[in-house]
């Protein structure tokens, strides 16, 4: 009674009915259309279909005619040929979708390694770019020994205008009672610091 319940269920799917056919996998079978038809694509099957029914002519034209087991006209020769075609078709173009589908799946791929690519390259590019920039305000190693050569170079010219204008200047006259010829105070005259008994008069008043 509860499987009936159960099985009057409408929230639940039916189970499928009918005859079940056998199951096998679809991998394999393609692994092995493929190799049928990656065998029927050579020239080792055409020389040995060639090789088979020319024999299946000689032995059925020349043999004796009890032992003949497919007389002229070749009815049995034909039928196989024609179930052969009927089965090589198929399995062809089963061979052939799925290179389709792994060339479909390599594109794909190639493509998105392409847009990786692009994508990479363009990243290098931009930092490149900025590298190219940040080095542009960079001193380099060249730049200040330039700098240096310049400033060294300044600097001794300097040194040579500074030496020739001391060589130019005429020496200073030295002053009695002063030490190393220190030029004299500018200051007025008077008696208080002995200006005057120096020199001998006083100015009148």
């Amino acid at each position: 009674m509860a499987d009936q319940r159960r099985a009057e269920r409408l929230d639940q799917p039916r189970e499928p009915r009918g005859v079940k056919l056998p199951r096998f996998d679809p991998e394999a079978f393609g692994r092995w259309s493929e190799g049928i038809a990656r065998g029927m694509g050579t020239a080792n099957f055409i020389v040995y279909m060639t090789v088979v029914i020319a024999l299946w002519f000689g032995w059925n034209t020349l043999a004796p005619a009890d032992l003949r087991f497919d007389p002229y006209t070749f009815t049995f020769l034909t039928l196989v040929l024609s179930l052969q075609a009927s089965y090589a078709a198929p399995l062809i173009l089963l061979a052939q979708n799925r290179q389709t589908d792994r060339d479909r799946v390599a594109l794909e791929e190639d493509r998105r390694r392409a847009t990786m690519q692009k994508a990479d390259t363009e990243y290098l590019a931009r930092e490149v770019a900025a590298l190219r920039i940040a080095l542009g305000e960079v001193a380099t190693r060249d730049f200040l020994r330039s700098e240096l050569a310049r400033l060294a170079e300044e600097l001794d010219a300097a040194a040579q205008r500074r030496q020739k204008r001391e060589l130019r200047q005429p020496e200073r006259p030295r002053v009695e009672g002063r030490s190393g010829g220190e030029p004299p105070l500018d200051e007025p005259r008077d008696d208080l610091d002995g200006d005057y008994a120096r020199d001998g008069h006083r100015p009148e008043s």
